[in-house]
């Protein structure tokens, strides 16, 4: 992640927590409610695509409509995956490169190339 990518995961950061703060929601962002939340988000964003053929996926979801109802719903995940974050003190992008790091180190381009890999 660049700098740049990190300044905009601060600003998104303060964006939900000036919302959630203008609302005086932060007494119900306990990190059990706020991954309940969550998870009802990923949950709405896979009803959209529950009964869709994987190999249709990609050209059901370039259809204005259905891009957009898509992106709305990622959005929420991720609305609710800064605020857990914040909520928790996480580093959202220094995580994410750590994670992505070590994925690098588990998972060889050389090894793993044109494979799902095994599970441990």
């Amino acid at each position: 992640m660049t700098t740049t990518d990190e300044r905009e995961i601060a600003e998104l950061t303060r964006l939900v927590r000036e919302f959630s703060t203008e609302r005086d929601w932060q007494q119900f962002h306990d990190p059990k409610s706020v991954i309940l939340a969550l998870v009802g988000e990923v949950g709405e964003l896979a009803e959209l695509f529950q009964w869709v053929r994987a190999d249709d996926a990609i050209a059901t979801f370039a259809v204005p409509e259905r891009k957009s109802r898509a992106g709305e719903e990622m959005a929420d995940v991720l609305i609710y995956l800064v605020c857990l974050a914040d909520v928790l003190g996480v580093d959202l992008g220094a995580a994410a490169r750590a994670k992505l790091a070590a994925s690098h180190v588990r998972f060889t381009a050389d090894e793993v190339r044109g494979r799902a890999p095994d599970k441990p």
